[in-house]
C-alpha cells in the first residue's frame, strides 16, 4: 500500500494529469471544432490568442507541474520499488511525460509557433488553417488519451 508522502504526491499526480486531460479533452471535443467552423482568418486569430493565453501561469503551473510530479513519482518509484503499484506508477509517469508533455513539445508547439508567425487574414494563414486544425487536433487526441491514461494508471496504483 502506498502511504505517507508517496501517497500525497501520487494523489497530486492523479489530480494534475486528470486536469490536463480535461483541458485537452475540451479542445479535442468542441474548442477546435468551434474554431474550425469560423472563417479561417477568425479561426487563426482566435487560436493565436488562445496560444498566447495558454502560456500564462495558471495553465503552465498545472501542465509543467504535472510533468515534474510525474518525474518525481518515477524516481521515487525506482528508489522505493514498492511491492504493489510499481508498474502502474511507472506506466503513468511514462504516459504523461512522453505521450502528453513530449507530444506537446514535438508536435503541438511547433504548429503553434508556425501559426504565430502568420498574419491571421493572410493567404498563407488561410491556406495553412485546415492543415493546422487537422494535425494539431490529431496530436491533441494523443495528449488527451495519454494524460487520462496516466491519471487512471496512478489511481490503479493506489488501489
Amino acid at each position: 500500500m502506498i502511504e505517507g508522502p508517496y501517497f500525497v504526491i501520487t494523489v497530486v499526480g492523479v489530480l494534475g494529469t486528470g486536469l490536463v486531460a480535461g483541458v485537452f479533452c475540451g479542445f479535442s471535443t468542441f474548442v477546435m471544432k468551434g474554431l474550425a467552423a469560423l472563417p479561417p482568418a477568425q479561426g487563426v486569430a482566435a487560436m493565436q490568442a488562445i496560444n498566447v493565453t495558454a502560456l500564462m501561469p495558471a495553465f503552465m503551473f498545472v501542465f509543467i507541474g504535472s510533468a515534474v510530479m510525474c518525474a518525481v513519482l518515477a524516481v521515487v518509484t525506482f528508489v522505493l520499488w514498492p511491492d504493489e503499484g510499481t508498474v502502474e506508477m511507472l506506466l503513468g509517469s511514462a504516459l504523461y511525460l512522453f505521450g502528453c508533455f513530449g507530444v506537446t513539445i514535438a508536435a503541438n508547439v511547433p504548429r503553434n509557433n508556425k501559426l504565430a508567425t502568420m498574419e491571421a487574414g493572410a493567404p498563407e494563414a488561410v491556406a495553412y488553417w485546415p492543415t493546422y486544425v487537422s494535425e494539431w487536433t490529431m496530436w491533441n487526441h494523443v495528449r488527451t488519451i495519454a494524460s487520462a491514461a496516466a491519471s487512471i494508471s496512478y489511481v490503479l496504483a493506489l488501489t
